[in-house]
């Protein structure tokens, strides 16, 4: 069949491309137009080849063999079919298992079917040898291309180049128009005065310590260590959120004279920077149904169409779904503007049922073993976009993230 096929080995490609950009193999230092990318794979493979594109075969990893979000943008793409491995924690590193065997037999069942004249291969790994010198066997000829490699070293094996019908190098250039170099610094700081993640994290809390009763240091069993040392001042205990909650860190008396406390609050941070609220056992809006609530079997199914083929995985876009799926189907203005009065708070179910939905998507998973909070913060920011712009008073929140 006079096609040409193109077989690409993303870990190869991307963590190749940024060690020659970024200095290193970590693929988080590098952001890619996938698009532009896919494009520029075709237009170069149907040129060196003379021969029109069958196929993209994209070959990646994701836990749990997961699609994340840049495999939902790919697999939905013109000519592109994306294949997964399973991504893998050993020796203390991430691996990728499965993803060789896929390649070699995607390679050797194309060849075997006569689906395609020409076959380009974008890997570096050896293994593939066997899966080549059969395709060739067949009648098919291979092109294997190499990144250009940092600081001139080799990244490919040398018996896949000698086996291979032709040989090209995707150089600096050429990797440069749809890969670039992503700061270490957040991609999203937040402006004045919000505060950044590091500073909320660090941020005192405003409840002030409050002394035990004896009655309480022997229910602690601290009461043989207070009294191996009169002259040391009483210990203090800082009262859990569940007591700041119920008002028990009222009650708790303060040594050696009991002085009125202040009401305790509870801080939120959010686009608005620090918001105090006075504690209560829940929110204005903590009775509102959830999405799952509100959603019948056909809107389900409908839901979870748009999520495969239409949502890309962006945070701020995935959080704005939720919303409005869930605002829509509400339909109560003034149930939504008792949620506003309750900003930034989000009613404890539906903040679990928004980051499960955003989980789908690959969001909030382990990268580089932390918890992307900038993921977290983008897809309640998403939320509180598409909900200020149904309330009297949410104009232009959000706007600028």
């Amino acid at each position: 069949m006079d096609r040409c096929v193109v077989l690409v080995d993303a870990g190869y490609l991307l963590g190749a491309a940024a060690s020659l950009l970024a200095g290193e193999s970590s693929r988080s230092r590098i952001s890619v137009d996938h698009a532009e990318l896919i494009g520029l794979l075709r237009e170069r493979a149907e040129a060196e080849t003379g021969l029109p594109l069958l196929r993209i075969y994209w070959f990646d990893a994701a836990p749990d063999r997961r699609p994340m979000p840049e495999h939902r943008r790919l697999r939905v793409m013109p000519r592109v079919t994306v294949r997964l491995g399973a991504l893998t924690r050993a020796d203390g590193r991430w691996v990728q298992k499965g993803v060789d065997a896929a390649m070699h037999a995607e390679l050797s069942e194309l060849a075997r079917n006569r689906a395609c004249a020409d076959v380009v291969l974008v890997t570096g790994d050896g293994d593939l040898l066997p899966g080549m010198t059969a395709a060739k066997d067949y009648g098919v000829a291979v092109h294997l291309w190499a990144v250009q490699a940092a600081d001139g070293d080799f990244n490919q094996s040398e018996d896949l180049v000698a086996e291979a019908d032709e040989r090209r190098v995707l150089d600096r250039e050429w990797i440069t128009r749809s890969v670039a170099v992503r700061e270490l610094a957040p991609p999203c700081p937040p402006a004045d005065p919000r505060p950044d993640i590091a500073k909320i994290l660090s941020a005192p809390r405003p409840v002030e310590p409050v002394s035990d009763t004896p009655a309480q240091l022997a229910e602690l069993g601290e009461l043989d260590a207070l009294a191996e040392d009169d002259a040391k001042p009483a210990p203090h205990r800082v009262p859990t959120p569940k007591e700041i909650a119920d008002g028990l860190g009222r009650a708790l008396p303060a040594a050696p004279a009991p002085q009125p406390a202040a009401p305790s609050t509870l801080r939120w941070s959010s686009d608005r920077g620090w918001v105090d609220r006075a504690s209560e056992s829940g929110g204005a809006a903590d009775g509102l149904p959830t999405l799952t609530q509100l959603t019948t079997a056909e809107q389900k199914w409908a839901d979870r169409e748009e999520d495969i083929t239409a949502i890309g995985g962006d945070p701020t876009e995935v959080g704005q779904v939720f919303a409005h799926r869930w605002t829509e189907r509400l339909g109560d203005t003034a149930r939504l503007s008792a949620l506003w009065t309750d900003y930034p708070r989000i009613p404890h179910r539906v903040d679990g049922e928004l980051l499960r939905y955003a989980a789908r998507f690959g969001l909030l998973a382990h990268k580089d073993d932390q918890i992307d909070e900038h993921d977290r913060y983008a897809i309640r920011a998403g939320f509180w976009r598409e909900i200020a712009a149904r309330v009297p008073g949410g104009e232009g929140v959000g706007a600028e993230h």
